[in-house]
Formats: C-alpha cells, structure tokens, sequence
C-alpha cells in the first residue's frame, strides 16, 4: 500500500468521526428541548387548572391576585406616600460680612522716661506702680552746679541792664557816641540769654510725667549716673486701649476710619464682647505679609484686659439691610450649582420643587440667597434639614413639618 493510499483512508475516518459526533449533539439537543417543551405544557396546564379553580373561587381572591399585582406595582416604580420633611420659611434679615483675624492690645499712650542731661540722681519721687498726672516730679538730677552758674549769670545781667540805662542816658545829652549806647545794648541782650539758657537748663534736671498715667517698674536708683540714653522707667495711659492688627489685603479696601469691631481675649472669657471702631488704616501694603496695619481704639469698659494681650478681632466689613436668607442646611449643592427645594402646593399636595439660588454673604449658619430664574419670598417653605440624605425629586409629595427648635437659627 502507498502512502498517498494510506493519508486517504485516515482523512475519511476522520471525517466519519467528526460526523458522528455532531449528529450525537443534534440528537441530546433535541432531546433536551422536548423535555423542555414537554414542562412547559404542563406549566401551562396547571395554571390553567388553577385559574379556573380560582375563577370558581369567588371575588375574594380575585381580589387578592389583584392586590398583590398593585404590591408589586407599586415597589417597581415611585412610592406615593409623602416624604416627612422639616421646614422652614426664609427671613429677611440685616446680614453682616465679618471677618475675624488676631492682634495685640495696646495702651492709649505709652512714652519711655528718659532724663534730657547728664548728672548724679538725687531724688526719686515716684512709686513703681503709681499713678500719676502730667506735669507730677518723678525724677530730681543733681542741679548744684547749674544754680551756681545761674547766680553768675544773674549777675552779669543785672549789671548789664544797669549800663544799658547808662548808656541811654549819656546819648540823649550827646555825652557817648552811638556805637558806645550799641555795645551795652548787646551786651544787656547777651546776659539775658545766657540767664534764659541756664534757667532750660536748670528745668531740665527734673524729670516729670508727660501724661497722665501709670508708672511701670524703674530701672534706676538714687545716685546713679545717667545720661540721655539711660531709662528710668515707663508711664503708659491706660484710660483707654487700643488694639493693633493686620488686614489682609483682599479685605483692606472694605476697612475705613470708624468700621466697627469687636475684640474677645482668648485667655479671660470675658462675658460680653469690648466693641470698638477704627481710626487707623495704613496706606501702604507690607510686601512681606501682604496686609495692611490697622488700628482700633476700644470703648471705655470695667475689664480685665491688660495692655499686650492676644485678642481675636472680628470686624464688620459689609452689612447689608433686609437680604432674604436660609438656613447653610437648606443648601443643595449639584454639579448644576446651589439649589433651594422649596414646598409648593399641587392639586392639594404639597410636594417639592427645586429652584436654583445665587449664594451671596455668609453670618452664624446663614446664607443670602436669590433665585436664578423667578422669584423667592420671605413666606417660601424650604426643606431645612437632611438635605443631601433624603429621596427628594422634583414632584415629590411631602409632608412639611416645622423645624425642630434645637436646629431653629436665632436672630
């Protein structure tokens, strides 16, 4: 036998093989669809047996049939029982911008005390702590020296003021020349200046209180040498304080002499906030910080801030008068932008209807609001609470309820 003979034989068993075994499927497939069709007419049977058993029944499970395809109805689709929702109307109401920022407490007045000559202390007439008026002694610098050269001068002025007499007598009888009358009146002039420079010169060995004020702790004692760079002490006018801080420049336009504030210590809870206003805005902006210096002066209060305290500032930057509000819990926010879902009335339903808002100033979980499209009032219901959390859509029945009193915002 060849080999082309024998690559034939094995190409037509194969192809009888494969044969066989498509028709054995063919013949399993059909098999297996007969009995399928086979239980489905006696499916069918059945249900028909049943339907007519139950059209023999009578109505009541008719009835029934009918209730359990409602049922089913029913969790396919929408439930139309209303949503329970808490409510409440939107207010108008002054809304104010605040803006809050940190800062340092000041005294009204504050001067270093330094001596304006040099000289042995003599005296000390003050006591640290004290408080003092203007003009009051603090300091007494050893003078000694100065009342001797005041004696001398005296003299010298005494005596020429008696030939500056002389001098004009003999001129009106022609008895000394002009130029004789001009020397005693020079050197008359000259004695009286140099008495003036040694009477500053006398004043300045007593050192006293600019203002009225304070006097801090000091840092010398009888018999020490100063100069005028030494310190003595310090004298602060704590009958008012001020308040030192910086302002963003975003903000600093809306900050002008008298914008109220209020200030709050952060270390003494104080049972009301100190009110104050502005009466400083720097004009130029710290390139480091990108704020402005601000400085306020606070109302006159019985409190227990101190001079360099840390405080907390808020100050009223806007306020704008009757703004309609809503409450920041009302505010639906979608890729569409904020959205109010407001409570109208629907063939005798009260169902929900969602109304796109502009946000405008924020104050204490409120937030000014205004209709896109249309127009909102201050009698509009608006979902208040579990905005976010409850199945709301537009036509949804509802079932307003007043907002409960721990979640109500008080003006």
């Amino acid at each position: 036998m060849s080999v082309s003979s024998f690559s034939g034989m094995r190409f037509v068993s194969a192809w009888l093989l494969l044969s066989l075994v498509a028709l054995g499927n063919g013949t399993a497939m059909s098999a297996a669809e007969s009995g399928a069709a086979t239980k489905t007419k006696e499916a069918g049977a059945a249900n028909s047996g049943k339907g007519a058993e139950g059209k023999s029944g009578g109505d009541g499970k008719t009835g029934g049939a009918k209730g359990g395809a409602a049922a089913a109805g029913g969790r396919g689709g929408r439930s139309a029982l209303p949503q329970a929702v808490e409510v409440t109307p939107l207010v108008r109401r002054d809304l104010s911008e605040t803006l809050r920022v940190v800062g340092s407490l000041a005294p009204n007045e504050t001067a270093t005390i330094r001596p304006e000559t040099t000289g042995l202390i003599r005296s000390i007439h003050f006591e640290e702590g004290q408080r003092v008026k203007k003009g009051d002694l603090l300091v007494k610098i050893d003078d000694s020296e100065l009342r001797a050269q005041l004696a001398q001068s005296e003299s010298r002025y005494e005596l020429a003021k008696l030939n500056l007499a002389r001098a004009e007598n003999l001129r009106q009888t022609q008895s000394n020349t002009q130029a004789d009358a001009d020397r005693s009146r020079s050197e008359y002039s000259a004695a009286q200046a140099d008495l003036e420079l040694l009477k500053v010169r006398l004043a300045r060995t007593e050192v006293r209180a600019p203002f009225d004020g304070i006097v801090e702790s000091r840092t010398l004692s009888a018999g020490d040498y100063v100069n005028t760079q030494a310190v003595i002490t310090t004298l602060n006018d704590l009958s008012k304080l001020k308040v030192e801080f910086q302002v963003p420049e975003r903000y600093l336009t809306k900050v002008k002499t008298g914008t109220p504030f209020e200030v709050r210590s952060t270390t003494i809870e104080e049972a009301a906030a100190i009110r104050g206003e502005v009466y400083f805005v720097n004009s130029v902006i710290d390139r480091a910080t990108r704020s402005g210096a601000v400085k306020g002066i606070l109302q006159p209060t019985s409190t227990n801030l101190k001079a360099g305290m840390f405080t907390v500032i808020e100050i009223v930057l806007e306020v704008r008068k009757g703004a309609l509000t809503a409450p920041e819990g009302a505010i639906l926010i979608e890729q569409r932008g904020p959205q109010l879902v407001t409570v109208v009335d629907l063939n005798g339903d009260k169902v929900a209807a969602f109304v796109p808002v502009v946000l405008g100033l924020r104050s204490r979980g409120l937030v000014e609001v205004s209709a896109v499209k249309g127009e909102l009032t201050d009698k509009t219901e608006v979902v208040a609470a579990g905005i976010g959390s409850l199945a709301l859509f537009p036509g949804a029945k509802l079932e307003p309820r007043p907002l409960r009193t721990e979640f109500a915002i008080k003006d």
